[in-house]
């Protein structure tokens, strides 16, 4: 089977990290938080080929999900054209609340009020196949009440979203964030993973498990 690969896209005002995942040589693709301007989105990812397969939401801060409601909508349009069945969007099931409220995700105070949903909500361990590729939910509370980070072990990818950063974490300051839940949820929850582990998280470079394991300042 061909090896998945990652691309990325830095967008919007926070310059926020979007992920593509696919199979070498395959035309349908994973994108993980659709940070701005999705129908930009949706139009670099066909310009190269690609087919949207389905939305994976790491959580609902409004960097992370601006972009939603314009790529679902080009996705589908070219599904619908093309006799495929709708493209969703996953997000963990306690992120519900934080994605339908403008206060609550931080977009009313960051000048542009969005308010958006998941077409699925899945729960801790859930695993998804999408694409021929398959991931497991990992939930991660703490930078949000339902944040989550994805784990493509056959690849050994981890896109973590704002959980875990290179040597950093997320900030807890914004509606339901916990500085305590969230190095928990870091210790228990991701550094059990293989240290070879790839992480790639919502802002910055790359990092592995085993790196932070022994140089986040957070997680110590």
């Amino acid at each position: 089977m061909a090896e998945i690969k990652i691309g990325r896209m830095v967008l919007g005002v926070c310059q926020t990290n979007c992920y593509f995942l696919y199979r070498e040589g395959a035309h349908e693709t994973i994108v993980v938080d659709p940070a701005d301007k999705g129908a930009n989105i949706y139009s670099a990812l066909a310009k190269n080929g690609f087919q949207v397969a389905g939305i994976l939401l790491t959580h609902g801060h409004f960097d992370h999900i601006w972009g939603l409601d314009g790529l679902r909508d080009a996705a589908n349009a070219a599904a619908e054209a093309e006799g495929g069945g709708p493209v969703q969007a996953y997000a963990c099931e306690a992120e519900r609340e934080l994605l339908k409220s403008a206060r609550m995700n931080v977009s009313e105070q960051a000048g542009r009020a969005c308010e958006t949903y998941a077409d699925v909500y899945v729960k801790d361990g859930q695993e998804i196949t999408l694409a021929g590729m398959t991931c497991t939910v990992i939930a991660t509370p703490g930078h949000t009440a339902g944040g989550c980070c994805y784990y493509f072990e056959e690849a050994g990818i981890l896109v973590s979203g704002d959980t875990l950063f290179a040597e950093s974490v997320g900030r807890t300051d914004f509606p339901t964030g916990s500085m305590g839940t969230l190095v928990r949820s870091v210790k228990d929850r991701l550094f059990v993973l293989p240290e070879d582990t790839r992480v790639y998280p919502g802002h910055g470079e790359s990092t592995t498990i085993g790196y932070e394991k022994r140089n986040n300042p957070f997680c110590v």
